[in-house]
């Protein structure tokens, strides 16, 4: 038996190793695939710091970072692994939001409070094509003037590999675990379209977010929990109250 990992590649060979480290087997199938978007930025605009609600944002724009001055900007990101990859292309100064994009928009606001960020600083955001809040909105209601760039689009996967497919069908999944609203709704249409909705819904949903979690019980699924804060550990932490995992080899 296994947990099925809808998350996009690459970060979902991640989670599989978490899984597994956590005894439990795992299988992937991503439901949203991964595409750049030219990144075109105005080399005379002035930013005072940078935002980052996910680390597709800054993996799409990896070579353009190479020398940038970007890099000098502080840079606040929604949680600790978009911070891990913010590091990595180069910048300096990283702050991570724990819990979500509205504590984001509070961190910022702390560093305004705090004088380590000027008062109706001008933000760079960057950005996928599709937003679950509008987070610019919300900064720009606070003094902030918000730059948005999408540097990135999801693009749903229409169809379930064949061995998930299968695996259904043989009952050798036990649950599934959802990370977006838009990787949700794309995995219920090729679960439809592949004939298996039945089966899959009527196993545990394991979902990051209470957001999350709607788009599965809408669909008529039953059996759904949400982690109690929207990252992987207590998304983790759902799926082990569920399920009792298989001491590791």
């Amino acid at each position: 038996m296994a947990v099925l990992v809808t998350r996009p590649q690459p970060d979902d060979e991640t989670t599989v190793r978490a899984l597994r480290g956590r005894g439990f087997e795992a299988l992937r199938a991503p439901m949203l695939r991964f595409e750049p978007v030219p990144f075109q930025d105005d080399a005379d605009a002035e930013y005072d710091a940078v935002i980052v609600t996910s680390a597709n944002a800054l993996r799409a724009i990896l070579r353009d970072l190479a020398n940038s001055p970007l890099l000098k900007l502080p840079l606040f990101a929604v949680g600790e692994h978009t911070a891990a990859s913010a590091r990595e292309a180069g910048f300096g100064e990283v702050m991570a939001a724990q819990g979500g994009a509205g504590v984001l928009r509070d961190l910022v606001q702390a560093r305004v409070k705090s004088k380590q960020l000027k008062k109706a600083a001008t933000l760079l955001y960057l950005a996928g094509a599709d937003l679950a809040r509008d987070l610019a909105s919300e900064l720009g209601e606070k003094g902030f003037t918000v730059v948005t760039h999408t540097t990135y689009r999801m693009v749903p996967v229409p169809s379930l590999p064949p061995q998930i497919c299968d695996a259904f069908v043989a009952h050798q999944i036990e649950a599934v675990l959802h990370y977006s609203r838009r990787s949700a709704r794309a995995f219920l249409d090729a679960a439809r379209s592949a004939g298996v909705e039945i089966s899959a819904l009527a196993l545990p949903q394991c979902c990051i977010s209470a957001a999350v979690a709607a788009v599965l019980r809408d669909a008529g699924a039953t059996q759904v929990t949400a982690a109690a804060s929207a990252d992987e550990n207590a998304l983790f932490e759902a799926l082990e109250r569920i399920l009792r995992p298989r001491p590791a080899a």
